[in-house]
């Protein structure tokens, strides 16, 4: 093999690999941040097509599973399921021994039926293992109603079954229904801490930011960091991004003294819970300690527990058991079974790695006061995330509390033991090597599988939709590119040894757009990056409003985009979670930590000289427009001046990071860090690095200046 050519694992001839890739939705090749088209290795396509279930080792078993791959849908009757549009037709394929008759028809969620027409299409048929096998079309009618049906089939084969899905065409979330404006602020809420909250912010903390906000400021939402739950034990880890689940809130954000049996503990129990979080109530500028939080707070709801549920509560906790099903009680498991053996299923005994086995049932049955002490911890979040939506929908609030959703989830945790059905194994998520990160991204992560995914007619993604927005205005989508293709790099392969993987983006934001109309919500999706123009185009005309962020607003040749011609549809702000709040940007604050952490790809002068000539534009863009005096040097006018230029914006939704108002300079992340930076571990500060309260943000320096942004102007 010459050097520089990419191995091709014992094959003579790839043409034969790019076949199986294209047939498997894997791209053998793709366009990068700088306009190059660059192949992915032969490798990395085969590692890739082995987690998607194809064998490329060789020219026959490559032939093989192309046949395979090519029969699939002709030895099924009916498709996995069928996700339509509403007001559109769709078409449904039966698969049935050739000239047999077939009777098809649909039972609506309401208990209604549907006999679709047979369409004159014709299909020739095909031979299927030996036998001969035709297909019929049938007809979606235009008029069914969004929801979730049953297709069934009736033929000589037997009952077939299936699911038809009906989205909307666009989503229209009540909240931007007048077409005015929305603004809110965003936080990342555990590090926005009140004098009542035992050591990082908790839903109480989040309900009287709501209501303070929406109330004495008049805004419309919250936009919060994903809320999904670690490993319930310690130690646990601190980043939002990658949680042991998706579905279900981490319970350290419960507020003990709000829950209803609190009242009802003896003197000397109170007194113990007192204790328990008295000392963590200290505001310090030191990192935040979940450790210490979640071993008081644990302690604290093991005394809350011992108080029996009255009738009345009894029956909404089983309520909502039931409600959430299987996918809860295998959490609540996955849970126990963590805290006695670990968080790294993979390392479990053989028959406790699958939910399914017999062993596990015949572990729930021997722990099952242990799992329904977490069952019992995710009804008393349910119960605090419906007051907090609540308390800002109260006074006034648009939309409420938006949440956030990550990417993905821990390879060890909850959701890849529960879910590893469809989730692709041997193959992590991350993002090939760009502009910031010149070796790539491996964010550790397990990728849905598509085809299992659709074999499920994605109830695993609709569920967790639907917990997570059942308390919810809105929902931001992280990464929502995600949603029509993922980069996916074998294991043990380097960031930038993958391929991309296909998504039915369809179904996908179909789907979401469907579980946020029937929540009443809107959904923000982070595009930000190199967007195709279809991606975009396609967000927008299901009603999915995008994100831009004040410094990455630039024409394809460098110039600054003039706030006037950024996008309508999107939510946008001055900066973002992985960047430094704007006073530690305006000082370097990102060139500084990315210097002394060895992460620049150029000299540390040359960057800084780049990035001070990027920030500098901006700032004589606020002075040209007459927001800013030319020899201001004050870091909050030069903050105010810059939300100045996102509010004159066309944009839907405005964002105020609570950062801003205080002045903070810290990042709460470094992206490509894991260790070497505190990463979601800073708590809210003002300039000074002094701890700020939420009792203190009303006098917070900033606060005036930057509503004033966008607080609609009279005259």
């Amino acid at each position: 093999m010459s050097a520089g050519q990419p191995d091709r694992g014992g094959l003579a001839d790839p043409r034969g690999l790019d076949n199986l890739a294209r047939a498997y939705g894997v791209a053998v090749d793709y366009w990068d941040q700088a306009g190059v088209l660059r192949r992915s290795s032969n490798d990395a396509i085969a590692g890739v097509l082995r987690a998607l279930g194809a064998d490329p080792t060789d020219e026959s078993t490559i032939a093989a599973s192309l046949a395979d791959r090519e029969l699939r849908d002709w030895r099924r009757v009916l498709p996995p399921v069928v996700v339509a549009v509403g007001g559109r037709y769709a078409h449904i394929w039966v698969h049935v021994p050739h000239g047999s008759p077939v009777r098809v028809w649909i039972e609506l969620e309401d208990g209604g039926i549907v006999e679709p027409a047979q369409s004159n299409r014709w299909v020739d048929p095909r031979m299927v293992d030996g036998r001969l096998v035709g297909e019929a079309t049938f007809v979606v009618p235009a008029d069914i109603p969004l929801g979730w049906h049953v297709i069934k089939a009736m033929g000589d084969d037997g009952l077939g079954e299936s699911m038809l899905v009906v989205t909307p065409e666009r989503l229209h979330p009540p909240a931007l229904a007048s077409g005015d404006r929305l603004w809110g602020l965003m936080a990342q809420i555990y590090s926005v801490r009140s004098r009542r909250s035992w050591g990082i912010g908790d839903l109480a903390d989040l309900a009287d930011l709501a209501a303070w906000s929406g109330h004495e400021l008049g805004a419309d939402f919250v936009l919060v960091n994903p809320l999904h739950s670690a490993a319930p034990l310690v130690p646990m880890t601190p980043s939002p991004y990658l949680p042991a689940t998706r579905r279900f809130p981490n319970p350290i954000y419960l507020r003990v003294e709000d829950i209803p049996e609190y009242a009802y503990l003896s003197g000397s129990e109170r007194k113990a819970v007192r204790r328990l979080g008295k000392p963590l109530r200290k505001l310090t500028a030191d990192l935040l300690d979940r450790d210490a939080v979640w071993e008081a707070k644990s302690a604290a709801l093991d005394i809350v527990r011992r108080v029996p549920l009255s009738p009345g509560r009894q029956a909404r906790y089983d309520a909502y058991v039931e409600r959430e099903g299987v996918g809860l009680i295998d959490f609540a498991t996955w849970c126990a079974l963590a805290e006695e053996r670990g968080t790294d299923w993979q390392e479990w005994p053989e028959a406790l790695r699958h939910p399914s086995s017999p062993e596990i049932v015949a572990w729930r049955a021997q722990h099952a006061d242990r799992i329904e002490r977490h069952l019992w911890m995710q009804w008393l979040l349910d119960e605090q995330m419906e007051r907090t939506q609540e308390s800002a929908m109260e006074v006034g609030m648009r939309a409420g509390v938006i949440h956030d959703l990550a990417v993905g989830v821990a390879s060890e945790g909850a959701d890849a033991w529960a879910l590893q059905d469809v989730l692709a194994a041997g193959v992590t998520v991350g993002c090939p090597p760009d502009m910031y990160n010149q070796l790539g991204q491996d964010w550790a992560q397990p990728p849905w599988r598509p085809d299992a995914l659709a074999d499920a007619a994605y109830v695993p993604y609709r569920d967790m939709l639907r917990t997570l927005l059942r308390h919810s205005g809105g929902i931001r989508v992280d990464h929502i590119l995600g949603l029509f293709r993922q980069w996916w790099i074998p294991e043990g392969a380097p960031a930038a040894e993958g391929a991309y993987v296909a998504f039915d983006h369809e179904a996908l934001i179909g789907i979401l757009a469907l579980e946020a109309h029937r929540a009443g919500a809107l959904v923000i999706g982070e595009d930000l990056g190199t967007v195709e123009p279809h991606v975009a185009d396609f967000l927008q005309e299901r009603g999915i409003l995008g994100t831009s962020i004040l410094w990455f607003e630039r024409w394809a040749g460098g110039a600054l985009k003039p706030p006037e011609d950024w996008r309508g549809d999107v939510l946008a702000s001055v900066s973002v979670h992985d960047l430094p709040p704007t006073a530690g940007y305006l000082a370097g604050e990102h060139v500084r930590i990315r210097a002394e952490l060895g992460l620049l790809s150029r000299p540390v002068a040359e960057e800084r000289a780049s990035d001070d000539a990027a920030t500098r534009e901006w700032l004589e863009l606020a002075v040209d427009r007459g927001w800013l005096d030319a020899a201001e040097a004050d870091v909050e006018a030069r903050v105010a001046a810059l939300h100045r230029i996102v509010a004159a914006s066309p944009a839907r939704l405005v964002g105020i990071a609570v950062p801003d108002l205080v002045g903070d300079v810290r990042a709460q992340n470094q992206p490509g860090t894991d260790q070497e930076y505190p990463n979601w571990r800073v708590p809210l500060t003002d300039g000074s690095g002094v701890p700020v309260a939420l009792e203190d943000l009303a006098a917070a320096p900033l606060l005036d200046a930057l509503i004033a942004t966008v607080r609609p102007r009279s005259g």
